[in-house]
């Protein structure tokens, strides 16, 4: 297990891009917020979750896409997309006229009063029974720029939303990712631990056999019983942590947490040994490609479209409206007969209207707008340099992990053979017991270190592409299994 780390690590969105296409923009795999928003828009996700295969062997790739459809928080964000994209269809409808059609049935009995020299009781009784079949128009003709306003706010949400959907797939790969490989080096510790048992029995061995042949002492033999002991010890530590991470990396996925998950880790892989852009190309192509960047640049014109929607209500607004209806009344009068009516009846009005005061609500609210304007313009800036930091901590990481990693494999060779020498030469009777011991401990520990160094070295791979906002993206990776100058 010493090279079992997958190739996603380097071209994980090579892996998911292959995909089906109208799946994968849903998955976010989607090169734009543009795509990804109307990717949600039209799409529901699946009612029902996956369920694990406890025979079949998962690679990298299905474990995202699986995350990705069932994981509540993306599916959250999708819906959120979804939601702005309906939002923007609200917003786009007051462009068109509303049309009312309305049916009034009635029936309605009146006292009207008249001169006693005409009618003795000095009133009438009207009884009429009405129908009023009629349609209704109303449109607003011309409003200064506040509507486009707030179709663009809308836009702008959407692609927010189409941003964010994209930000928090990325979020949940990552985690399962991290969550993979975490598994994988648990793995690696694992059988670490089995070869480490190993060692230490084979010097327990050793020192019996010394014993008998009366080159040993007993307490020497104790010694390396105890060294077994603890082995056997840290063996049962590193198959209960095995067990714990293959639970963690079920629960990142969104499946109900089990140990029942086998992973392919897909050994042979080369090891991620250098970076294919420079700091500055990492930079630019973190600006150019985050999300949350993204996002945040949507915000802002969201806002400064409300301050433009804010203004728009100082000017007046020109509505037409109009109403056609078919009149029928059927009166009756106790006092004498009465002519019945069904007649077209209808109505048009042209308005103009302009609050002239308000009590200072316009002014605050373009107020409030101007403010929150600034806030989104502060959040970038922010963001933007939160995301130069990132960069750079992912490349110093990177970097420093190579030059770990190579050392850990010169511990390892130079910590084997320094055992198989001190255990030779204590068959021999040229070293003592402490020593071998010594040996031991320092090539379990170089084992640690090789296995924590890969690790790091892989998940310092992953991280560049997150803070570049690369990760589930069709871009070259930033890593390479190449050995270049500039990582020496």
């Amino acid at each position: 297990m010493l090279k079992q780390f997958v190739r996603a690590a380097i071209g994980l969105a090579v892996a998911l891009a292959s995909a089906d296409v109208s799946r994968a923009q849903c998955s976010s795999v989607a090169s734009t917020p543009q795509l990804a928003a109307d990717c949600a828009a039209r799409s529901v996700p699946a009612s029902k979750t996956a369920v694990l295969d406890a025979t079949h062997s998962y690679s990298l790739a299905e474990l995202v896409d699986i995350a990705e459809r069932n994981n509540p928080t993306a599916r959250i964000a999708w819906e959120r997309a979804k939601q702005r994209a309906e939002s923007l269809g609200i917003a786009r409808s007051e462009y068109f006229p509303v049309l009312v059609g309305i049916a009034a049935f009635g029936d309605s009995r009146q006292i009207n009063p008249f001169p006693k020299g005409l009618i003795p009781k000095g009133y009438s009784m009207v009884v009429a029974p009405f129908a009023q079949p009629e349609i209704a128009l109303d449109y607003l003709l011309f409003d200064f720029g506040k509507r486009n306003a707030k179709v663009d706010a809308a836009t702008a949400q959407k692609l927010a939303a189409g941003a964010n959907f994209i930000q928090t797939n990325q979020d949940v790969a990552f985690r399962v990712a991290t969550a993979y490989y975490n598994l994988v080096t648990a793995q690696e510790r694992l059988q670490a631990a089995r070869e480490t048992l190993k060692t230490a029995q084979t010097t327990q061995d050793a020192a019996e056999f010394q014993l008998a042949n009366g080159r040993s002492t007993m307490p020497d033999v104790l010694n390396a019983r105890a060294e077994t002991a603890q082995a056997t010890f840290d063996l049962e530590s590193a198959q209960g942590d095995e067990m714990v991470a293959r639970v963690l990396l079920t629960e990142e996925i969104g499946v109900e947490p089990t140990p029942n998950i086998l992973i392919d880790a897909q050994q042979n892989t080369p090891l991620p040994q250098t970076l294919t852009l420079s700091i500055d190309g990492l930079i630019d192509r973190a600006i150019l490609s985050r999300p949350d960047l993204a996002e945040q640049a949507a915000q802002i014109r969201s806002a400064t479209d409300e301050v433009r929607s804010a203004r728009a209500d100082y000017l007046p607004r020109i509505t037409f409206s109009a109403s056609g209806a078919q009149t029928s009344l059927w009166p009756t009068s106790d006092s004498g007969a009465l002519g019945n009516a069904s007649q077209p009846t209808w109505s048009a009005q042209l308005a103009i209207q302009w609050r002239i005061f308000d009590g200072g609500a316009r002014k605050h609210t373009l107020r409030q707008a101007e403010s929150k304007k600034r806030e989104e313009q502060d959040k970038l800036v922010d963001l933007h340099d939160r995301a130069t930091r990132e960069v750079w901590s992912a490349y110093i990481g990177f970097r420093t992990a190579i030059q770990k990693q190579r050392a850990a494999v010169a511990l390892l060779e130079s910590a084997s053979t320094s055992y198989d020498a001190s255990l030779e030469a204590y068959r021999y009777g040229v070293r003592t017991l402490v020593d071998v011991v010594t040996a031991q401990r320092q090539l379990a520990q170089a084992r640690l270190s090789s296995v924590a160094s890969r690790s790091e070295l892989f998940l310092g791979a992953v991280d560049l592409e997150f803070v570049t906002g690369n990760l589930l993206r069709s871009q070259p990776p930033a890593t390479s299994s190449a050995q270049h100058e500039d990582t020496k």
